[in-house]
Protein backbone atom coordinates (compact mmCIF):
# COMPACT_ATOMS: atom_id res chain seq x y z
CA UNK A 1 0.00 0.00 0.00
CA UNK A 2 1.39 3.47 -0.97
CA UNK A 3 2.11 5.88 2.30
CA UNK A 4 0.43 8.76 1.08
CA UNK A 5 -2.95 7.79 -0.25
CA UNK A 6 -4.57 10.42 -2.30
CA UNK A 7 -7.77 9.94 -0.53
CA UNK A 8 -8.05 10.24 2.69
CA UNK A 9 -9.17 7.37 4.95
CA UNK A 10 -11.20 9.15 8.16
CA UNK A 11 -12.39 5.68 9.80
CA UNK A 12 -10.22 3.52 12.60
CA UNK A 13 -9.31 1.27 10.23
CA UNK A 14 -6.52 3.61 8.89
CA UNK A 15 -3.19 2.67 8.57
CA UNK A 16 -0.69 4.36 11.98
CA UNK A 17 3.04 5.18 11.08
CA UNK A 18 6.09 5.73 13.24
CA UNK A 19 7.82 9.18 12.77
CA UNK A 20 10.80 7.48 11.69
CA UNK A 21 8.48 6.13 9.02
CA UNK A 22 6.95 9.19 7.64
CA UNK A 23 10.21 10.75 8.04
CA UNK A 24 12.00 8.61 5.59
CA UNK A 25 8.65 8.32 3.54
CA UNK A 26 9.09 11.71 2.78
CA UNK A 27 13.20 11.60 2.77
CA UNK A 28 12.63 9.29 -0.02
CA UNK A 29 10.06 11.36 -2.20
CA UNK A 30 12.42 14.33 -2.21
CA UNK A 31 15.86 12.79 -3.20
CA UNK A 32 13.88 10.22 -5.70
CA UNK A 33 11.78 13.64 -7.34
CA UNK A 34 14.91 15.71 -7.42
CA UNK A 35 18.14 14.09 -6.95
CA UNK A 36 21.20 16.88 -8.28
CA UNK A 37 19.66 20.23 -8.79
CA UNK A 38 21.18 23.57 -9.68
CA UNK A 39 19.81 26.53 -7.74
CA UNK A 40 20.94 30.02 -8.18
CA UNK A 41 21.14 32.66 -5.17
CA UNK A 42 22.30 34.98 -2.86
CA UNK A 43 24.22 33.50 -0.22
CA UNK A 44 23.20 34.24 3.40
CA UNK A 45 24.80 33.09 6.74
CA UNK A 46 27.10 31.30 6.49
CA UNK A 47 29.04 28.85 8.92
CA UNK A 48 32.40 27.21 9.23
CA UNK A 49 32.47 24.83 12.63
CA UNK A 50 35.87 23.15 13.67
CA UNK A 51 34.33 20.11 12.32
CA UNK A 52 35.45 21.87 8.79
CA UNK A 53 31.86 21.79 7.31
CA UNK A 54 30.06 24.71 5.49
CA UNK A 55 26.78 25.66 6.70
CA UNK A 56 24.95 28.23 5.04
CA UNK A 57 21.65 29.48 3.15
CA UNK A 58 20.78 30.31 -0.52
CA UNK A 59 18.13 32.71 -0.36
CA UNK A 60 16.08 35.10 -3.00
CA UNK A 61 13.49 37.58 -2.29
CA UNK A 62 11.24 34.88 -1.10
CA UNK A 63 12.74 31.93 -0.08
CA UNK A 64 15.51 30.05 1.75
CA UNK A 65 17.31 27.00 1.16
CA UNK A 66 19.28 25.72 3.57
CA UNK A 67 22.67 24.21 2.38
CA UNK A 68 25.64 21.81 3.81
CA UNK A 69 28.74 21.64 2.26
CA UNK A 70 31.30 18.64 3.64
CA UNK A 71 34.97 19.54 4.81
CA UNK A 72 36.11 17.64 1.91
CA UNK A 73 33.90 19.21 -0.64
CA UNK A 74 34.62 22.50 0.71
CA UNK A 75 38.58 22.40 0.10
CA UNK A 76 38.36 21.29 -3.30
CA UNK A 77 36.19 24.61 -4.08
CA UNK A 78 38.39 26.93 -6.08
CA UNK A 79 35.90 30.45 -4.70
CA UNK A 80 34.50 29.78 -0.67
CA UNK A 81 31.28 31.47 -0.21
CA UNK A 82 30.87 34.35 1.69
CA UNK A 83 28.12 36.21 2.89
CA UNK A 84 25.98 38.57 0.15
CA UNK A 85 28.06 37.00 -3.26
CA UNK A 86 25.34 35.33 -6.30
CA UNK A 87 26.16 31.63 -6.63
CA UNK A 88 24.90 28.81 -8.85
CA UNK A 89 25.44 25.96 -6.54
CA UNK A 90 25.08 22.47 -7.28
CA UNK A 91 24.35 19.19 -5.19
CA UNK A 92 21.19 16.45 -3.96
CA UNK A 93 18.13 17.34 -2.36
CA UNK A 94 17.49 15.71 1.05
CA UNK A 95 16.02 16.06 4.16
CA UNK A 96 17.30 16.15 8.13
CA UNK A 97 14.43 14.19 10.15
CA UNK A 98 15.96 15.13 13.33
CA UNK A 99 14.90 18.72 12.49
CA UNK A 100 12.04 17.58 10.19
CA UNK A 101 13.24 20.62 6.89
CA UNK A 102 15.04 20.27 3.91
CA UNK A 103 18.17 20.93 2.72
CA UNK A 104 20.88 20.70 0.17
CA UNK A 105 24.20 18.68 0.07
CA UNK A 106 26.61 21.08 -2.11
CA UNK A 107 29.03 19.43 -4.59
CA UNK A 108 29.98 22.51 -6.39
CA UNK A 109 29.10 26.63 -5.81
CA UNK A 110 30.72 28.79 -7.97
CA UNK A 111 29.92 32.73 -7.98
CA UNK A 112 26.99 33.64 -10.72
CA UNK A 113 28.86 35.40 -14.07
CA UNK A 114 32.05 38.09 -13.78
CA UNK A 115 30.08 40.52 -11.95
CA UNK A 116 29.70 38.53 -8.39
CA UNK A 117 33.37 37.81 -8.75
CA UNK A 118 33.87 41.79 -9.33
CA UNK A 119 31.34 42.73 -6.32
CA UNK A 120 33.37 40.14 -3.79
CA UNK A 121 36.73 41.16 -4.93
CA UNK A 122 35.41 45.24 -4.64
CA UNK A 123 34.20 44.07 -0.76
CA UNK A 124 37.27 42.21 -0.34
CA UNK A 125 39.52 44.73 -1.17
CA UNK A 126 37.55 47.58 0.75
CA UNK A 127 37.75 45.53 3.81
CA UNK A 128 42.13 45.28 3.37
CA UNK A 129 42.47 48.90 2.59
CA UNK A 130 40.57 50.02 6.00
CA UNK A 131 42.76 47.55 7.69
CA UNK A 132 45.64 50.05 6.33
CA UNK A 133 47.54 46.79 4.59
CA UNK A 134 47.54 49.03 1.09
CA UNK A 135 49.49 51.85 3.01
CA UNK A 136 52.27 53.21 0.80
CA UNK A 137 54.21 54.07 4.06
CA UNK A 138 54.20 50.22 5.20
CA UNK A 139 55.63 49.58 1.91
CA UNK A 140 59.82 48.17 2.00
CA UNK A 141 62.43 49.16 -0.32
CA UNK A 142 63.97 46.58 -2.45
CA UNK A 143 67.75 45.57 -2.07
CA UNK A 144 70.04 46.74 -4.22
CA UNK A 145 71.96 43.67 -5.12
CA UNK A 146 70.32 40.62 -3.28
CA UNK A 147 72.40 37.33 -2.59
CA UNK A 148 69.56 35.07 -2.90
CA UNK A 149 66.02 35.39 -4.41
CA UNK A 150 62.83 33.20 -3.34
CA UNK A 151 60.73 32.98 -6.39
CA UNK A 152 57.39 31.37 -5.76
CA UNK A 153 55.46 30.47 -8.96
CA UNK A 154 55.02 26.90 -10.91
CA UNK A 155 58.42 24.94 -11.39
CA UNK A 156 57.26 23.48 -15.13
CA UNK A 157 55.70 26.95 -16.72
CA UNK A 158 57.48 29.38 -18.82
CA UNK A 159 57.26 32.33 -15.99
CA UNK A 160 60.28 30.31 -14.03
CA UNK A 161 62.15 29.92 -17.35
CA UNK A 162 61.62 33.91 -18.47
CA UNK A 163 63.27 34.11 -14.53
CA UNK A 164 66.25 32.55 -14.52
CA UNK A 165 66.99 33.77 -18.29
CA UNK A 166 66.63 37.09 -17.49
CA UNK A 167 68.43 37.30 -14.10
CA UNK A 168 71.21 35.41 -15.81
CA UNK A 169 71.55 38.00 -18.60
CA UNK A 170 71.47 41.21 -16.05
CA UNK A 171 73.08 39.74 -12.94
CA UNK A 172 73.40 35.95 -11.97
CA UNK A 173 71.77 35.88 -8.74
CA UNK A 174 71.40 32.23 -6.43
CA UNK A 175 67.61 31.41 -6.96
CA UNK A 176 65.28 29.13 -4.70
CA UNK A 177 61.49 28.08 -5.92
CA UNK A 178 59.01 27.44 -4.36
CA UNK A 179 56.74 25.18 -6.42
CA UNK A 180 52.87 25.83 -6.25
CA UNK A 181 49.42 26.00 -8.27
CA UNK A 182 49.23 29.03 -9.54
CA UNK A 183 45.87 28.19 -10.28
CA UNK A 184 42.57 26.14 -8.97
CA UNK A 185 41.93 25.35 -5.45
CA UNK A 186 45.01 24.59 -4.20
CA UNK A 187 46.56 27.92 -5.36
CA UNK A 188 45.76 30.13 -2.63
CA UNK A 189 46.91 28.22 0.51
CA UNK A 190 50.11 26.53 -1.17
CA UNK A 191 50.89 30.36 -2.52
CA UNK A 192 50.43 31.54 1.29
CA UNK A 193 52.65 28.75 3.09
CA UNK A 194 55.46 29.49 0.76
CA UNK A 195 55.54 33.10 1.64
CA UNK A 196 55.48 31.73 5.56
CA UNK A 197 57.77 29.38 4.81
CA UNK A 198 60.12 31.50 3.08
CA UNK A 199 59.92 33.81 6.09
CA UNK A 200 61.03 31.15 8.64
CA UNK A 201 63.83 30.25 6.66
CA UNK A 202 67.18 31.03 9.03
CA UNK A 203 69.63 34.32 7.53
CA UNK A 204 72.98 32.09 6.92
CA UNK A 205 71.57 28.65 7.26
CA UNK A 206 71.71 25.13 5.82
CA UNK A 207 68.72 26.65 3.46
CA UNK A 208 69.71 30.57 3.62
CA UNK A 209 67.03 32.64 3.88
CA UNK A 210 65.93 34.77 0.92
CA UNK A 211 66.93 38.40 0.66
CA UNK A 212 64.04 39.05 -1.65
CA UNK A 213 60.83 37.48 -3.15
CA UNK A 214 58.89 37.35 -6.10
CA UNK A 215 55.13 35.70 -6.34
CA UNK A 216 54.99 34.95 -10.19
CA UNK A 217 52.26 33.75 -12.31
CA UNK A 218 51.28 34.65 -16.09
CA UNK A 219 48.36 35.99 -17.53
CA UNK A 220 45.09 34.37 -17.67
CA UNK A 221 40.71 35.41 -16.91
CA UNK A 222 39.75 36.39 -13.86
CA UNK A 223 38.96 32.87 -12.75
CA UNK A 224 42.18 31.98 -13.40
CA UNK A 225 44.08 34.48 -11.25
CA UNK A 226 41.32 34.26 -8.20
CA UNK A 227 43.84 32.66 -5.92
CA UNK A 228 45.95 35.59 -5.74
CA UNK A 229 42.52 37.57 -5.03
CA UNK A 230 42.24 35.30 -1.80
CA UNK A 231 42.60 37.14 1.43
CA UNK A 232 45.44 34.65 2.86
CA UNK A 233 47.13 35.38 0.11
CA UNK A 234 46.99 39.12 0.77
CA UNK A 235 47.46 38.34 4.47
CA UNK A 236 50.55 36.65 4.32
CA UNK A 237 52.43 38.99 1.40
CA UNK A 238 51.54 42.36 4.12
CA UNK A 239 53.05 40.20 6.75
CA UNK A 240 55.95 39.13 4.95
CA UNK A 241 59.18 40.16 6.53
CA UNK A 242 61.07 39.99 3.29
CA UNK A 243 60.65 42.49 0.24
CA UNK A 244 58.13 40.73 -2.06
CA UNK A 245 57.39 41.80 -5.90
CA UNK A 246 54.23 40.31 -7.34
CA UNK A 247 54.24 39.63 -11.18
CA UNK A 248 50.83 38.30 -11.64
CA UNK A 249 49.52 37.97 -14.91
CA UNK A 250 50.23 40.67 -17.59
CA UNK A 251 50.37 44.84 -17.26
CA UNK A 252 46.71 44.81 -17.56
CA UNK A 253 45.80 42.16 -14.72
CA UNK A 254 45.56 43.07 -10.82
CA UNK A 255 45.19 41.02 -8.40
CA UNK A 256 45.11 42.25 -4.56
CA UNK A 257 48.65 40.54 -4.10
CA UNK A 258 49.67 43.36 -6.47
CA UNK A 259 48.41 45.77 -3.62
CA UNK A 260 49.91 44.81 -0.34
CA UNK A 261 53.07 43.49 -2.04
CA UNK A 262 56.16 46.39 -1.60
CA UNK A 263 56.64 46.37 -5.43
CA UNK A 264 54.34 45.42 -8.24
CA UNK A 265 56.02 44.27 -11.70
CA UNK A 266 53.76 44.27 -15.20
CA UNK A 267 55.45 40.79 -16.03
CA UNK A 268 57.39 38.31 -14.51
CA UNK A 269 60.30 39.51 -16.79
CA UNK A 270 59.81 43.08 -15.65
CA UNK A 271 60.27 41.26 -11.72
CA UNK A 272 63.66 40.26 -12.38
CA UNK A 273 64.37 42.98 -14.30
CA UNK A 274 63.42 45.20 -10.83
CA UNK A 275 65.24 42.97 -8.43
CA UNK A 276 68.52 42.90 -9.92
CA UNK A 277 70.68 45.93 -12.07
CA UNK A 278 72.54 45.20 -15.07
CA UNK A 279 75.91 43.57 -14.57
CA UNK A 280 77.68 45.31 -17.52
CA UNK A 281 75.94 48.51 -16.66
CA UNK A 282 77.64 48.50 -13.50
CA UNK A 283 80.90 47.74 -14.91
CA UNK A 284 80.65 50.18 -17.36
CA UNK A 285 80.15 52.55 -14.70
CA UNK A 286 82.84 51.67 -12.40
CA UNK A 287 85.37 51.58 -15.41
CA UNK A 288 83.85 55.32 -15.93
CA UNK A 289 84.17 56.10 -12.22
CA UNK A 290 88.05 54.86 -12.26
CA UNK A 291 89.23 56.55 -15.20
CA UNK A 292 87.02 59.80 -13.82
CA UNK A 293 88.61 59.21 -10.45
CA UNK A 294 92.30 58.76 -12.05
CA UNK A 295 91.91 61.59 -13.90
CA UNK A 296 90.71 63.96 -10.50
CA UNK A 297 93.58 62.62 -8.74
CA UNK A 298 96.25 63.53 -11.23
CA UNK A 299 94.85 67.00 -11.45
CA UNK A 300 94.89 67.12 -7.69
CA UNK A 301 98.22 66.09 -7.86
CA UNK A 302 99.64 68.63 -10.58
CA UNK A 303 97.84 71.10 -8.83
CA UNK A 304 99.05 70.91 -5.34
CA UNK A 305 102.48 70.36 -6.76
CA UNK A 306 102.44 73.88 -8.52
CA UNK A 307 101.18 75.55 -4.97
CA UNK A 308 103.74 73.83 -3.45
CA UNK A 309 106.58 74.94 -6.10
CA UNK A 310 105.29 78.65 -6.05
CA UNK A 311 105.47 78.69 -2.14
CA UNK A 312 108.53 77.31 -2.15
CA UNK A 313 110.24 80.23 -4.19
CA UNK A 314 108.23 82.67 -1.59
CA UNK A 315 110.65 81.10 1.43
CA UNK A 316 113.51 82.49 2.71
CA UNK A 317 116.91 80.29 2.03
CA UNK A 318 118.16 78.26 5.11
CA UNK A 319 121.03 79.87 5.76
CA UNK A 320 119.11 83.49 6.15
CA UNK A 321 117.11 81.54 8.70
CA UNK A 322 120.23 79.70 10.90
CA UNK A 323 122.22 83.16 11.27
CA UNK A 324 120.36 84.14 13.84
CA UNK A 325 120.06 81.14 16.05
CA UNK A 326 123.56 80.13 15.63
CA UNK A 327 124.63 83.45 17.05
CA UNK A 328 122.86 83.24 20.20
CA UNK A 329 123.59 79.69 20.43
CA UNK A 330 127.89 81.39 20.76
CA UNK A 331 126.83 84.23 22.71
CA UNK A 332 125.17 81.84 25.23
CA UNK A 333 127.71 79.32 24.72
CA UNK A 334 130.67 81.97 26.56
CA UNK A 335 128.30 83.08 29.39
CA UNK A 336 127.57 79.44 30.80
CA UNK A 337 131.21 78.73 32.15
CA UNK A 338 130.59 81.89 34.75
CA UNK A 339 127.49 81.21 35.38
CA UNK A 340 128.35 77.68 36.39
CA UNK A 341 130.81 78.69 38.74
CA UNK A 342 128.52 81.40 40.54
CA UNK A 343 126.00 78.69 40.67
CA UNK A 344 128.23 76.43 42.26
CA UNK A 345 129.35 79.26 44.63
CA UNK A 346 125.84 80.06 45.77
CA UNK A 347 124.97 76.54 46.74
CA UNK A 348 128.05 76.24 48.84
CA UNK A 349 127.26 79.33 50.99
CA UNK A 350 123.69 78.07 52.03
CA UNK A 351 125.44 74.32 52.64
CA UNK A 352 127.53 76.16 55.28
CA UNK A 353 125.15 78.27 56.53
CA UNK A 354 122.71 75.10 56.93
CA UNK A 355 125.81 73.09 58.92
CA UNK A 356 126.54 75.44 60.69
CA UNK A 357 122.48 75.25 62.45
CA UNK A 358 123.16 71.69 63.10
CA UNK A 359 124.27 70.47 66.50
CA UNK A 360 123.63 67.48 68.45
CA UNK A 361 122.18 69.20 71.19
CA UNK A 362 119.71 70.32 68.98
CA UNK A 363 118.32 67.00 67.87
CA UNK A 364 118.34 65.05 71.31
CA UNK A 365 115.72 68.13 72.65
CA UNK A 366 113.63 68.07 69.62
CA UNK A 367 113.63 63.90 70.19
CA UNK A 368 113.09 64.70 73.97
CA UNK A 369 110.05 66.90 72.67
CA UNK A 370 108.67 64.52 70.62
CA UNK A 371 108.67 61.24 72.40
CA UNK A 372 106.97 63.63 75.55
CA UNK A 373 104.23 64.21 72.83
CA UNK A 374 103.96 60.23 71.95
CA UNK A 375 103.62 58.91 75.86
CA UNK A 376 101.09 61.85 76.70
CA UNK A 377 98.55 60.48 73.57
CA UNK A 378 99.74 56.34 74.37
CA UNK A 379 98.27 57.38 78.06
CA UNK A 380 94.75 59.05 76.62
CA UNK A 381 94.34 56.50 74.57
CA UNK A 382 93.82 53.40 76.41
CA UNK A 383 90.88 54.93 78.49
CA UNK A 384 89.56 56.52 75.09
CA UNK A 385 89.05 52.70 73.99
CA UNK A 386 87.84 51.39 76.83
CA UNK A 387 84.93 54.18 76.90
CA UNK A 388 84.37 53.09 72.90
CA UNK A 389 83.87 49.24 74.39
CA UNK A 390 81.52 49.84 76.78
CA UNK A 391 79.28 51.91 75.26
CA UNK A 392 79.05 49.39 72.20
CA UNK A 393 78.39 46.61 74.76
CA UNK A 394 75.93 48.30 76.22
CA UNK A 395 74.16 49.12 72.61
CA UNK A 396 74.30 45.83 72.06
CA UNK A 397 72.81 44.42 75.11
CA UNK A 398 69.92 46.56 74.75
CA UNK A 399 69.27 45.68 71.03
CA UNK A 400 69.61 41.58 72.43
CA UNK A 401 67.16 42.64 75.24
CA UNK A 402 64.25 43.56 72.58
CA UNK A 403 65.13 40.30 70.49
CA UNK A 404 62.76 37.77 70.60
CA UNK A 405 61.23 34.12 68.88
CA UNK A 406 57.76 34.53 69.28
CA UNK A 407 57.30 36.28 66.24
CA UNK A 408 59.56 33.70 64.53
CA UNK A 409 57.32 30.96 65.98
CA UNK A 410 54.07 32.87 65.28
CA UNK A 411 55.09 32.85 61.45
CA UNK A 412 56.67 29.10 61.24
CA UNK A 413 52.21 28.43 62.65
CA UNK A 414 50.57 30.59 60.25
CA UNK A 415 52.49 29.07 57.49
CA UNK A 416 52.23 25.22 58.79
CA UNK A 417 48.71 25.79 58.67
CA UNK A 418 48.48 27.38 55.51
CA UNK A 419 50.44 24.34 54.08
CA UNK A 420 48.17 21.51 55.53
CA UNK A 421 45.03 23.56 54.13
CA UNK A 422 47.02 23.30 50.65
CA UNK A 423 47.70 19.91 51.47
CA UNK A 424 44.22 19.31 51.63
CA UNK A 425 42.93 20.80 48.46
CA UNK A 426 44.98 19.33 46.46
CA UNK A 427 44.28 16.12 48.46
CA UNK A 428 41.00 16.61 46.91
CA UNK A 429 41.54 18.49 43.75
CA UNK A 430 43.18 14.84 42.87
CA UNK A 431 40.68 12.83 43.86
CA UNK A 432 38.27 14.90 42.12
CA UNK A 433 40.08 14.38 39.16
CA UNK A 434 40.72 11.01 39.41
CA UNK A 435 36.99 10.13 40.10
CA UNK A 436 36.02 12.31 36.50
CA UNK A 437 38.58 10.68 34.46
CA UNK A 438 37.41 7.03 35.60
CA UNK A 439 34.34 7.99 34.84
CA UNK A 440 35.34 9.34 31.47
CA UNK A 441 37.16 6.22 31.10
CA UNK A 442 34.42 4.42 31.59
CA UNK A 443 31.51 5.91 29.59
CA UNK A 444 34.17 5.68 26.44
CA UNK A 445 34.74 1.86 27.04
CA UNK A 446 30.60 1.28 27.20
CA UNK A 447 30.49 3.70 24.02
CA UNK A 448 33.18 1.38 22.53
CA UNK A 449 31.23 -1.79 23.12
CA UNK A 450 28.34 -0.21 21.77
CA UNK A 451 29.90 0.94 18.49
CA UNK A 452 31.98 -2.42 18.27
CA UNK A 453 30.66 -4.69 15.64
CA UNK A 454 29.40 -7.46 18.21
CA UNK A 455 26.49 -4.54 19.46
CA UNK A 456 25.66 -5.25 15.86
CA UNK A 457 25.21 -8.96 15.59
CA UNK A 458 23.43 -8.65 18.71
CA UNK A 459 20.95 -6.68 16.91
CA UNK A 460 19.97 -9.85 14.70
CA UNK A 461 22.96 -9.06 12.14
CA UNK A 462 25.79 -11.62 10.88
CA UNK A 463 29.11 -11.69 8.97
CA UNK A 464 29.84 -14.01 6.24
CA UNK A 465 33.24 -14.91 5.90
CA UNK A 466 35.35 -17.28 3.40
CA UNK A 467 38.62 -18.43 2.86
CA UNK A 468 39.68 -15.71 5.45
CA UNK A 469 38.36 -12.93 3.92
CA UNK A 470 34.53 -10.95 4.55
CA UNK A 471 32.11 -11.71 1.78
CA UNK A 472 30.96 -8.66 0.19
CA UNK A 473 29.02 -9.99 -2.16
CA UNK A 474 26.96 -12.44 -3.63
CA UNK A 475 29.57 -13.02 -6.45
CA UNK A 476 32.06 -13.24 -4.15
CA UNK A 477 30.64 -15.90 -1.67
CA UNK A 478 29.54 -18.19 -4.79
CA UNK A 479 33.74 -17.97 -5.43
CA UNK A 480 34.20 -18.93 -2.21
CA UNK A 481 35.42 -22.99 -1.23
CA UNK A 482 33.75 -22.96 2.30
CA UNK A 483 31.06 -20.32 4.05
CA UNK A 484 31.13 -19.44 7.70
CA UNK A 485 28.53 -17.41 9.14
CA UNK A 486 29.67 -15.40 12.12
CA UNK A 487 26.05 -14.78 14.74
CA UNK A 488 26.22 -12.53 18.28
CA UNK A 489 26.91 -16.26 19.94
CA UNK A 490 29.12 -18.47 18.00
CA UNK A 491 30.14 -19.16 14.14
CA UNK A 492 28.90 -21.78 11.83
CA UNK A 493 30.07 -23.63 8.88
CA UNK A 494 28.51 -23.88 5.64
CA UNK A 495 29.71 -25.61 2.78
CA UNK A 496 31.89 -28.27 1.91
CA UNK A 497 28.82 -30.98 3.57
CA UNK A 498 30.07 -30.09 7.25
CA UNK A 499 28.09 -28.27 9.24
CA UNK A 500 29.49 -27.75 12.89
CA UNK A 501 28.49 -25.26 15.37
CA UNK A 502 31.91 -23.43 17.10
CA UNK A 503 32.19 -21.22 20.16
CA UNK A 504 32.45 -17.79 19.95
CA UNK A 505 36.20 -16.41 19.73
CA UNK A 506 37.31 -13.19 19.17
CA UNK A 507 38.44 -13.06 15.10
CA UNK A 508 42.32 -12.31 14.82
CA UNK A 509 41.40 -8.80 12.39
CA UNK A 510 38.04 -8.04 13.70
CA UNK A 511 36.17 -6.98 10.12
CA UNK A 512 35.16 -3.70 10.26
CA UNK A 513 31.49 -3.28 9.37
CA UNK A 514 30.66 -2.21 6.00
CA UNK A 515 27.45 -2.43 3.82
CA UNK A 516 26.89 -5.75 2.14
CA UNK A 517 28.97 -7.64 5.14
CA UNK A 518 25.83 -7.49 7.31
CA UNK A 519 22.49 -9.19 6.81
Amino acid sequence: MDLFDDTPDTSDNAPEFTVSELSGAVKRTIEGEFGFVRVRGEVGRVSRPRSGHVYLDLKDDKSVIAGIMWKGVAARQQTQPEEGMEVIATGKMTTFPGQSKYQIILEEIRPAGAGALMAMLEKRKAQLQAEGLFDPARKRSLPYLPEIIGVVTSPSGAVIRDILHRLRDRFPRKVLVWPVAVQGAKCAPEVARAINGFNQLTPGGALPRPDLLIVARGGGSVEDLWGFNEEIVARAAAASEIPLISAVGHETDTTLIDYVSDRRAPTPTAAAELAVPVRMELLAGLRDFDARMTRAVEQRLEQRGQRLRDLGRALPRAETLLEGPRQRLDVMGDKLPAALRRLVDRQRLRLSESAGSLRPGVLSRAIVTERNKLDERARRLHPALQRLVDTRREALMQRGNRLSDRPILREISLQSERLAALSRRLDDSQNTRITDARAKLDALDRLRETLGYKETLRRGYAVVHGDGNVMTSAADAKKASALEIEFADGRLAVGGGKTARKAAKKPPNPPKPTQGSLF
